[in-house]
């Protein structure tokens, strides 16, 4: 018998899925790795940077649909980051951190990201924020 767990899967899948190129930005190198994997094994095309300069170089080489990027980096923060991307700016932009307090997040919306996830990241929110997102940014 199928329980109502199934019900939203297969909602999910009969929406095709929008394959996207992101630039995920983590120093956490385990965090790293695991989020590249992960979001790689959904279908998207991830290059992962450890911090601003390395994100500005991939940047400036191929054209992102969303950035990841955690607030605390080694050279500066993720707002730095994307005010520094401004021309080269994905349409979609996600924020990840420690910090969940209301002032952290009228400044990364102020900056530009869309949304903020607080570590531990949750991939399948991060999953459906990209999906939703997608969606919006192509209408």
């Amino acid at each position: 018998k199928m329980g109502a767990a199934a019900v939203p899967t297969v909602l999910l899948a009969s929406r095709p899925r929008q394959s996207r190129r992101i630039l995920l930005v983590e120093d956490h190198e385990d965090t790293n790795k695991s989020l590249t994997k992960l979001l790689r094994l959904r279908g998207y095309e991830v290059e992962s940077a450890s911090n601003i300069e390395s994100a500005l170089a991939l940047a400036a080489a191929a054209e992102f649909d969303v950035l990841v990027s955690d607030i605390g980096l080694p050279d500066g923060t993720g707002i730095d980051l994307i005010r520094q991307l401004r021309s080269n700016r994905p349409p979609l932009a996600i924020a990840l951190t420690g910090f969940g307090m209301e002032d952290d997040l009228r400044k990364t919306h102020e900056a530009g990201f869309g949304h903020h996830l607080v570590k531990p990241i949750d991939v399948n929110k991060l999953d459906l924020l990209i999906q939703e997102g997608s969606s919006v940014a192509l209408k």
